[in-house]
């Protein structure tokens, strides 16, 4: 399955003085979904990381269409959409309770050899679960 849903309620914290969510704070929402989208498939970011892969952003595009508010219920799409020898990309959504398209947004990663700081293929394991996405 290509794509992954999470629920986030907007904090207090997260808003200005208008109740509106500050638009720095819709990256960690995506950062959440990206990371439930690996656990989903059977991969932690945490046991990656402790195998000497990293995942960092290369480039991201967001496009805010409407506001979402303080405590709001959010849903956070992430649907793969390609993987390269060492790139994975991404397509994310952000909705509100009324199913109403808030914020989509586009992230390339690449895996990154912690011993090295470099780009590396990405593990084997990895690796089967992406290309059997992209049949």
């Amino acid at each position: 399955m290509k794509e992954h849903q999470i629920q986030v309620r907007v904090r207090y914290s997260e808003t200005d003085q208008m109740g509106v969510v500050y638009h720095g704070n819709y990256i960690p929402y995506f950062e959440m979904g990206r990371v439930e989208w690996l656990r989903n498939k059977g991969v932690s970011y945490k046991s990656m990381e402790e195998k000497g892969i990293a995942l960092p952003i290369v480039s991201m595009n967001i496009n805010y269409k409407k506001s979402a508010r303080y405590d709001e219920l959010l849903t956070v799409k992430t649907t793969f959409k390609s993987q390269t020898s060492v790139k994975i990309e991404f397509d994310c959504e952000i909705l509100n309770e009324e199913n109403e398209l808030l914020t989509t947004a586009q992230f390339i990663l690449v895996f990154v050899s912690l011993k090295t700081g470099r780009p590396t293929a990405p593990p084997e394991y990895i690796k089967e679960l992406l290309e059997a996405m992209e049949d």
